[in-house]
């Protein structure tokens, strides 16, 4: 088990150091850059230098005007001290950016993820137990219609129906116009009827996947040779499902559910940017947008990091839900 860990961490750094390189180098070629929309501004102020010579000022300060692969090198050597740096469109150091809004991503997908729990698993186990009924067929529309809606479109109508028809909710944003207003009560409140939005959203987008995903693997259990013996047995129904059958559906289901964890640190870039929520996702859209090089690279090792991990705990837990699984 321990060589095997080791040799699955030593592919994660590699896997990290070259996934890094790439979003560097893409980032270096993007048409926009932090450096110079501030050159451009700098430059029309009265009495400036010309937008070149600012240009040039801010490449060498920010080190841009060095080849990919060093300036690359410099960064990694930084990070792997911890100096991340100052976000360029926040003004402040990433880090601190960070853990201010990773909250806010982290409550909303945690919620998420228990709502899908709850709804796609039954659900999935009963289309499955159901074949080819009226109740397979519902949950099948239903998981299809969901994966098929794009976010956009599902968010728009949403906030048309709850927020502009009902006005039962705000727009977007996190907080109401009054909440500095209200006392500690009133303002967790605001925040949660704020968040009731984006959660339905992301909840409703995730939902066919994981339903569809249960069902085929409920289904391919229930044929198996043991599951008819433990019937023939005359074991109750309910005890042939939740003891034999569901127990063999984790299995695959483990692979699914570990990339989830990148997700609830992650953020939901789209969802987030829609309903304008400060988390993770949306901060980092605005990042990229501005050309914030340093914020943008430290949110996209974190993601890679995160997602490494995820895969090596996916591969731990293949053993502690199927016994005929060992790592040799």
């Amino acid at each position: 088990m321990w060589k095997f860990i080791i040799r699955r961490v030593m592919l994660a750094i590699v896997i990290i150091v070259f996934g890094s390189l790439i979003c560097y180098a893409v980032i270096r070629m993007l048409p926009t850059s932090y450096v110079e929309r501030v050159a451009r501004q700098r430059s029309t102020m009265p009495g400036a230098r010309p937008y070149t010579e600012i240009l040039a000022q801010l490449d060498a300060r920010y080190g841009m005007n060095q080849p990919i692969l060093i300036g690359f090198a410099r960064w990694g050597w930084n990070a792997l001290r911890g100096l991340w740096g100052d976000s360029w469109f926040f003004s402040q150091p990433v880090t601190k950016k960070f853990a201010d809004v990773i909250g806010y991503s982290i409550v909303l997908n945690v919620i998420t993820l228990f709502l899908e729990m709850m709804l796609c698993i039954p659900l999935g186990i009963l289309a499955a137990r159901k074949q080819y009924s009226r109740t397979d067929y519902t949950v099948t529309v239903i998981a299809l219609t969901c994966i098929s809606l794009p976010t956009f479109f599902l968010a728009t109508i949403l906030k048309y129906i709850f927020a502009i028809k009902l006005g039962w909710v705000d727009l977007y944003g996190i907080v109401g116009r009054y909440y500095e207003q209200m006392n500690a009560t009133g303002k967790f409140w605001d925040m949660a009827a704020h968040m009731i939005l984006p959660i339905v959203t992301l909840t409703l987008l995730n939902l066919g996947g994981l339903m569809r995903f249960t069902r085929t693997n409920m289904l391919e259990v229930l044929n198996a040779d043991y599951i008819r013996t433990a019937r023939a047995k005359g074991l109750p129904e309910r005890k042939v499902i939740n003891k034999h059958a569901f127990r063999n559906t984790l299995i695959p289901l483990v692979t699914y559910l570990s990339y989830l964890l990148p997700s609830l640190f992650g953020g939901s870039l789209i969802t987030e940017t829609l309903f304008q929520i400060p988390g993770i996702g949306y901060i980092s859209y605005q990042a990229i947008v501005g050309g914030d090089i340093p914020f943008t690279m430290f949110y996209i090792t974190f993601l890679t990091a995160l997602t490494q991990i995820s895969l090596m705990v996916a591969d731990v837990m293949y053993a502690v839900v199927d016994p005929r699984v060992r790592i040799s």
